[in-house]
């Protein structure tokens, strides 16, 4: 983990507060930080990092198709690439633009938003990061979303203290404190960061070598972003300017494994997410992880974890069950 704490200690954060939201059931939205979200706190940005932090009630996210994050009061999210995602307290109805819902900001606050269908009150404290630094091979490789319990850890009472206190200020039309909120929400990350690579089992923490190296880095983020790819070393090696036997040697020095053996596990490694936290059919599952055919799917990942598809997704339909 050390190297991904250097990586971290290189990037300098800013950012603020830009919105107040108070929702009520019914209620679903789109939304995405902005340039023109960022612009009266900071001069505009080219990337962001957007968070929310639920000071009451509770909300489901979710970025493309994947499977829904339940999130309730005292809980951070964060997309680190700003992903476009719905919010609601259900996602299926007919999405409205938070652009279209949100009120001027006044007095030197956020701008607000009050909409829903009179039931159970959601509010939400909205956020942005940034940083200078154009290329970030970190944010390339970390989960679309990051959930923290800002009231566990050893600072979890000061930390959660802090965003109660903002979200009052917010409510009264006061904000007495925008550099230390954004001090904050940096803090924050860098520890959801940190559990994050806790909570991965050592092999799956191969990549956290190859952060420093900007070659390395880049191929990383390529291989996150799309997995599904039909990617060579070759390829790779295109990508980011190298030859192939240099960048095939760099990467295996650093990451501790060869490009393609870092591909199939990673592959491996989303389709078992999928498997235990969604439906949908296997067939779609293995389409998704870059595999043409089930049945090369199956063989593949029975080799990986011992059982076919279907067999470990009962096993661990079970295991949940039970405990």
């Amino acid at each position: 983990m050390d190297a991904a704490l250097d990586v971290l200690r290189t990037i300098r954060f800013t950012g603020g507060i830009f919105l107040d939201a108070e929702f009520s059931a019914p209620w679903c939205v789109m939304a995405q930080v902005t340039p023109e979200d960022c612009r009266p706190l900071t001069p505009v940005p080219q990337g962001i990092l957007a968070y929310h932090y639920v000071s009451a009630g509770r909300l489901l996210l979710q970025v493309d198709e994947e499977v829904p994050v339940a999130v309730s009061a005292g809980h951070i999210v964060l997309l680190p690439r700003n992903d476009p995602h719905l919010l609601g307290s259900e996602l299926g109805g007919r999405p409205v633009s938070v652009d279209r819902l949100i009120r001027s900001m006044t007095r030197g606050g956020p701008a607000r938003i009050v909409h829903g269908g009179g039931g159970e009150t959601t509010r939400l404290v909205c956020g942005f990061m940034h940083s200078d630094t154009p290329y970030n091979a970190l944010l390339g490789v970390l989960p679309k979303v990051m959930m923290l319990d800002v009231a566990k850890g050893a600072a979890g009472a000061w930390i959660e203290s802090s965003f109660r206190f903002a979200a009052d200020e917010l409510a009264s039309g006061e904000v007495s404190s925008p550099t230390l909120l954004a001090r904050l929400a940096e803090l924050l990350f860098i520890e959801a960061v940190q559990r994050y690579l806790a909570s991965l089992p050592h092999e799956q923490r191969a990549w956290v070598g190859g952060l420093r190296d900007p070659f390395v880095g880049r191929a990383l983020t390529q291989l996150h972003d799309h997995p599904e790819r039909h990617w060579t070393t070759q390829a790779l090696a295109r990508q980011v300017g190298l030859s192939r036997s240099a960048f095939g040697e760099r990467f295996t020095e650093l990451v501790g494994v060869p490009p393609m053996r870092y591909l199939a596990r990673l592959r491996m490694q989303i389709a078992a997410r999928r498997l235990r936290e969604s439906p949908a059919p296997i067939s779609r599952i293995a389409w998704e992880a870059g595999y043409e055919s089930e049945a090369s799917f199956s063989k593949a990942f029975k080799r990986e974890f011992g059982a076919p598809p279907a067999t470990w997704r009962r096993e661990q339909h079970v295991l949940s069950d039970s405990g």
